[in-house]
């Protein structure tokens, strides 16, 4: 709706210096909002930063359009139910795939867009003397249509898998590089085409389709290859090409406004999967390539595995040698967030720092299913952000620690990351929870293994007792026993 809105200002004549100077407060406090977005303590600052910002670009886009008002607010009440409606009824758990499905409504938004600029060019002032869209224009509005289509599928693909509604398993098409690459240069013809065609006619029409039916194709190429494990940087990325899209429009609209936002969410977007891409010891190329490089192998259960004797524990075990400790670690990952336990996990945080033990929550850049979603699940059970370090900041505190409570966690903690060169996790940073006096390790049951599909040597240490069970009925018995 918001982009829509930003693309409704007028085009045939000049942007007056007072829209310009809202558009650039309204931009300001878009980087406001994602400086306050960087940290847990100022995020909610940033939310409101970004909020006040969108209410001054749209807020000047109406003034400057100044007709079909009655129509833009019933446009914008629907928008406003539909939004409400979802945010108070969608999970804290679930953010993963509402985030993938609002991506996947911007895309849509920037293919409408486009698609009605290229029906009636006039009405948007991107035409020549002779009445056809300028050269400059198609180039814009054709890379807008498709990167908007790519967005879409791609979005849609992802929310499918992080909603458990398609298997997180990399589906390997065969020749997929070649149908990948193939595509991908047929767009850029395509628009290169379009481009340099200017009679208009029904072969221009035809152009453009195929462009859109293409991109949306290639969209779904690029995502279904993809591994759930890797969805964090999957929807990092599909956030930047939502912002790429939008300021695609901007240009070919001549909205300042959405030209900013788009910069800012495409580069945004860009460098956190660039980053998240370095903690994961993924290639960035591969990622965006659709899995580039992957094998059938990866991101499976893996092959049989050798039975190796390990150590069972109880609630209670696990609550008698809590509040024996100094120090507690806990380290959270996407079985904490698919058991919803972090209510009980902060339950169980409290009563130990009531009888003087120090906790400390250790969250790994990659953990759950987007950036950020541990961080998300314990704001929402009031952990405080004073307790919550990143994976640079604590790591070297586990030699002090006496004991390590993995909850739901698995790839992040294992240390063949630090010794096995076969392994396909070799190279990524993890928790040292093996220097840890004692750990604690809550799992559904033995047989399954992280997305990499390699055993983690975690398990069988000496030090540590797994605990077997619903990670949210777990750490409830343990908060019983506790008592």
């Amino acid at each position: 709706m918001t982009f829509s809105l930003l693309s409704a200002a007028t085009h045939g004549s000049a942007t007056p210096a007072w829209a310009m100077l809202a558009y650039l407060v309204a931009g300001v406090f878009f980087i406001l909002a994602l400086r306050g977005l960087s940290s847990p303590a100022s995020s909610r600052a940033g939310n409101r930063n970004g909020m006040v910002g969108m209410a001054i670009a749209v807020g000047t886009t109406l003034v400057m359009h100044g007709t079909n008002l009655v129509e833009i607010g019933i446009a914008i009440a629907i928008g406003a139910v539909l939004g409400v409606t979802i945010a108070r009824r969608i999970a804290m758990t679930a953010m993963p795939e509402l985030v993938a499905g609002f991506h996947s409504l911007v895309g849509l938004a920037a293919v409408v867009v486009g698609l009605a600029a290229w029906l009636n060019p006039a009405a948007f002032g991107i035409t020549d003397a002779a009445g056809q869209i300028i050269a400059v224009s198609r180039v814009e509005l054709g890379l807008g249509i498709a990167i908007g289509a790519i967005t879409f599928s791609g979005s849609v693909i992802a929310f499918l898998k992080l909603s458990g509604r398609m298997s997180g398993s990399p589906i390997l098409l065969p020749g997929r590089h070649v149908i990948n690459l193939g595509t991908l240069v047929a767009i850029l013809a395509l628009i290169g085409a379009y481009t340099l065609s200017g009679a208009g006619g029904a072969g221009e029409g035809q152009l453009v389709i195929w462009i859109a039916v293409l991109a949306f194709a290639i969209g779904f190429l690029l995502i279904i290859p993809i591994g759930g494990a890797d969805m964090p940087v999957v929807v990092s990325m599909l956030n930047s090409y939502s912002g790429w899209a939008a300021a695609a429009m901007g240009f070919t609209l001549g909205n300042t406004a959405m030209i900013i936002t788009g910069a800012l969410v495409g580069s945004s977007g860009a460098i956190l999967s660039y980053i998240m891409c370095r903690a994961m010891n993924r290639s960035f190329i591969s990622v965006i390539a659709g899995g580039f490089g992957a094998d059938a192998g990866a991101g499976g259960a893996g092959g049989a595995r050798e039975q190796r004797p390990y150590k069972q524990g109880s609630a209670e075990d696990a609550a008698y040698m809590l509040e024996q400790a100094e120090k507690v670690i806990i380290i959270p990952g996407y079985g904490m967030a698919v058991a919803q336990a972090q209510h009980a996990l902060r339950e169980m945080a409290d009563k130990l720092k009531e009888k003087g033990v120090e906790v400390k929550y250790a969250i790994h850049p990659v953990a759950g299913r987007m950036p950020g979603h541990m961080n998300v699940l314990l704001a929402e059970a009031s952990v405080p952000y004073d307790e919550v370090f990143e994976l640079e900041d604590i790591n070297s505190e586990f030699a002090q620690c006496d004991v390590a409570f993995i909850i739901g966690a698995n790839d992040v903690v294992n240390p063949a990351a630090k010794t096995d060169k076969s392994s396909p996790i070799y190279g990524m940073p993890v928790f040292d929870v093996d220097k840890a006096k004692q750990v604690f390790f809550i799992k559904r049951s033995m047989g399954g293994v992280g997305y990499a599909g390699v055993d983690n040597d975690v398990f069988y240490m000496n030090q540590t007792v797994m605990l077997l069970a619903d990670a949210k009925k777990m750490v409830e018995d343990i908060v019983k026993a506790l008592d």
